[in-house]
């Protein structure tokens, strides 16, 4: 399947943005010596081989007020208040809110420059492996598209300082080219240097670094608050950048330079370029129980017959207690429902479900509000119910896209890799999937007790497998876990 790129009014005007700055630059391609490096005897005759491109430098009669002024205008029309200064020399920021397409916008700027000015040589920068794979991947699937814009290609590669032959071509031809590459590659020093920095005999005594930024490259840093510590800060000087480009949704305020355009979250939303966030709350508040736990899911409601309610427990089975939610109605008592847990003994029958306030009262005069949690509860059985929220809005979603044929994917955001899947001494389950496991096959048979056998749906569910509905994307680490 092709995916087809819409061209959006934003990712325009963020791309003419960066290349207003440097109004009245000429268009020029600037050809020069690579450095040769150490020669064979029968290498040295043939000069040509060694003739490269690098970006034409800003001309001098491009001034720095100029440029400020340049800025200045920008920011005005951008709404921006303009800069006082010419803030880190020719630095740039770009603020555009997470989903609207920011990696499309700065693979079109690169475009626009190269179209505009002739320049062509190009070095992303990233915080981490995963965001790299991600930029590559993104290269590789607009390029089609980019090209029908065009009417030329970007060269682009992962930086790998075993495949020196890459730079070799980086700096030889007039075509754009972009490297990508992430922090950790270059920013080491001392003993800990990165092989960049070395004179290499692979690489005829060059070092890589030097052959890069006699390039005369624009730089583009991507989260620059995840990059730019006060390390990163002095390694990225030796990529001699004509001018850095930061690109991110949430710019750290001392990495804020010359902000030249900005689509925030608010106005994101406006232009409905993403979609509002609906956010399920969870409650906690104390009562009289001293063990157990009570939580109000939700409400069941019919023409002819009483509300019920899907209410969070504590129950005693044979393997010991735990959490569950089933259908009460008026006049069910948690004591015994809970098989004679003891918590639920003083007055937890439910004299009152009402659905309008979205309130369940019991005997003792405790209330119960909607997706409250009363009770002794821990940060577990918290997690536990979000799981479950989240698996029940995902069937709902899937029960309507169903004959549709539309896919409902639901994520969750956690905070340790090892609460979702352990790898060491074998590959298994963290707490988190065993307890998405345990409340998906509860949902799933509460949830088939509304549906009709002869439903498509009602199949596709009973016949779905916990341990196959989900799933972790996590980036390698060290080891190559």
């Amino acid at each position: 399947m092709k995916i087809k790129f819409k061209h959006q009014s934003f990712q325009r005007e963020a791309a003419k943005a960066v290349c207003d700055v440097f109004v009245g630059q000429p268009f020029k391609e600037v050809s020069y010596m690579v450095d040769p490096g150490v020669q064979k005897a029968d290498e040295i005759k043939y000069k040509d081989m060694y003739m490269g491109f690098k970006n034409n430098p800003i001309i001098r009669s491009i001034s720095e007020d100029k440029i400020l002024s340049n800025i200045q205008k920008i920011q005005r029309d951008n709404q921006i208040k303009p800069s006082p200064s010419l803030e880190g020399k020719y630095n740039l920021t770009v603020e555009m809110e997470t989903g609207v397409g920011k990696t499309y916008t700065y693979i079109k700027t690169i475009f626009e420059l190269n179209k505009r000015y002739g320049w062509c040589k190009f070095i992303i920068i990233v915080p981490s492996v995963a965001i790299r794979e991600g930029i590559h991947k993104s290269f590789k699937m607009t390029e089609e598209h980019f090209a029908e814009d065009y009417g030329k290609k970007v060269q682009f590669f992962i930086y790998n300082s075993k495949n020196l032959t890459d730079i070799e071509t980086f700096a030889s031809d007039n075509k754009i080219r972009v490297m990508i590459i992430n922090a950790q590659a270059f920013n080491a020093t001392g003993k800990d240097a990165r092989r960049i920095d070395m004179e290499l005999d692979d690489f005829k005594s060059r070092r890589p670094i030097d052959v890069i930024a006699a390039t005369n490259p624009i730089v583009i840093i991507d989260e620059p608050q995840r990059v730019e510590g006060k390390k990163t800060k002095e390694s990225l000087k030796k990529f001699k950048a004509m001018f850095t480009l930061r690109y991110s949704a949430t710019h750290r305020g001392d990495s804020i330079y010359n902000m030249i355009y900005r689509l925030d979250a608010m106005e994101a939303y406006n232009k409905k370029l993403v979609k509002k966030i609906a956010v399920k709350g969870i409650s906690v508040s104390g009562t009289t129980a001293t063990d157990g736990y009570l939580y109000l899911e939700g409400f069941n409601i019919s023409k002819d017959k009483y509300p019920t309610a899907n209410i969070g427990f504590d129950y005693k089975g044979a393997k010991g207690v735990r959490q569950i939610v089933r259908q009460r109605s008026k006049g069910d008592n948690l004591y015994d429902k809970s098989n004679g847990l003891e918590e639920y003994k003083d007055g937890y029958l439910i004299t009152e479900i009402d659905a309008l306030s979205e309130t369940v009262t019991f005997e003792n005069g405790i209330t119960l509000h909607l997706k409250e949690v009363v009770g002794t509860v821990n940060d577990e059985q918290i997690r536990r119910i979000q799981i479950r929220s989240t698996i029940e809005a995902h069937i709902e979603k899937e029960r309507e896209l169903f004959n549709m044929g539309i896919k409902v994917l639901s994520l969750f955001f956690i905070d340790e890799v090892e609460k979702y899947r352990i790898y060491s001494p074998a590959v298994g389950n963290g707490v988190y999937a065993d307890i998405f496991e345990e409340e998906y096959i509860d949902v799933v048979e509460q949830y088939s007790k509304t549906l009709f056998e002869d439903d498509e749906y009602f199949n596709f569910l009973k016949n779905s497998v916990a341990s196959k509905a989900h799933d972790g994307y996590f980036s390698k680490d060290k080891k190559g876990n």
